[in-house]
């Protein structure tokens, strides 16, 4: 089997962490944090935290519209190189703003609109910016590394070459994230009350989010590796009604069949296809009639994933050489060859001459992967 490249990290020691500063610690304007005499009334009637992200090209709600700037919020900032390490800017709308090369860290951004700020460069290790808005912000080579990120809308947001270590992303919706070169390890997917769990990639995180806490979506899982069966092969409009049959009898006998159809483009590379949706399945029908693309996706699939493969042929067609290679090396291609003179026929065998033998030799795969192993002492 093919090892996972991205580790998920199970603590249950929770440790050390930084404190989830709220919005209602205080924040405001850049002209507020610089003076220290900040503008906003207190108590009741400061504006609460607005949720969800403005469209662009348009004011929060309640904001002016734009050519009418609130008084001590500035529009497309220059703030390039500046120091603003620990600062409070809480709610801050810097939207377009120029903070490359900016000593951000440990400043505390919660909610801070940063849509399509110029971020590249900056120092925000440690930083809070929890919810804050960055679609489409320019993060690339900045230092996030330990930074709150819980929350935030990364969309179209550049983060080549920036660190992103030990940065705790739970709810972050990642789409299109632009993530070449970034470094990405221990990222935290739990929430701070949670026992930690770290994955190290800003896509995977939410997949495994989802995995940790959503019953249904195991389930699907679940069931596809236990009913799944991938169909391969080549059919052709002669060909089809072979698919169709196989399809509605599979279903009959209780199985989701998940279907992988050669008959393409031969340029087109579709080996992690397979490669994929063999991975998912319990068993793999693989049709040899008249094969093209089958050699090559058997060659790529069979070595490195130990499933039955059980292939079937069309009377009066030869199979392709390589395959008695693969019996050979490998015993889940089962064997012999079943060859069917006609529809009807591979319907009637399929149960008793492909699908029992195929979960015989599942259940005998299960066995071998969970046998213990053997100590003895010398």
């Amino acid at each position: 089997m093919v090892a996972c490249h991205w580790p998920v990290v199970l603590n249950y020691s929770h440790g050390e962490r930084r404190t989830h500063r709220s919005a209602e610690e205080g924040g405001g304007c850049l002209e507020c944090v610089a003076s220290e005499e900040p503008r906003h009334p207190p108590g009741p009637q400061r504006r609460q935290p607005q949720r969800g992200a403005p469209r662009r090209g348009e004011p929060h709600q309640g904001e002016p519209h734009q050519g009418e700037p609130r008084l001590g919020e500035p529009r497309r900032a220059n703030l390039s190189g500046a120091d603003l390490s620990g600062a409070r800017l809480v709610e801050a709308h810097l939207s377009k703003a120029n903070l490359s090369e900016a000593n951000l860290s440990e400043a505390n951004l919660v909610e801070a609109n940063l849509v399509e700020a110029n971020l590249s460069g900056a120092d925000l290790r440690g930083a809070n910016l929890g919810g804050a808005h960055l679609e489409a912000a320019n993060l690339s080579g900045a230092d996030l590394s330990g930074a709150d990120l819980q929350c935030c809308p990364l969309v179209d947001t550049n983060l080549t070459n920036a660190d992103i270590t030990g940065c705790y992303v739970w709810g972050v919706s990642a789409w299109g994230v632009k993530l070449e070169g970034t470094k990405q390890q221990n990222l935290f997917i739990t929430r701070y009350d949670e026992p930690s769990v770290t994955v190290d990639n800003i896509e995977v995180a939410q997949f495994v989010h989802l995995l940790l806490h959503n019953e249904k979506i195991r389930d699907i899982i679940d069931t596809v590796g236990k009913k799944g069966v991938l169909l391969l092969g080549r059919f052709t409009e002669g060909r089809m009604e072979i698919l169709e049959r196989l399809r509605e009898k599979l279903r009959s006998l209780g199985f989701v069949p998940m279907v992988f159809n050669f008959d393409k483009p031969e340029t087109k590379d579709f080996t992690e296809t397979v490669r994929l949706l063999a991975n998912l399945s319990k068993f793999v029908i693989v049709d040899i009639t008249n094969p093209r693309s089958t050699p090559l996706e058997l060659q790529a699939a069979v070595p490195d994933y130990m499933i039955p493969f059980a292939p079937i042929l069309q009377e009066g067609e030869e199979p392709f050489a390589m395959l008695v290679d693969l019996q050979n090396k490998y015993d889940w291609v089962l064997q012999p060859i079943f060859s069917y003179p006609s529809v009807e026929r591979l319907i009637e065998g399929l149960e008793d001459k492909i699908v029992r033998p195929a979960e015989a030799k599942f259940n005998e795969l299960q066995a071998r992967r969970t046998k213990q192993l053997r100590v003895e002492s010398v």
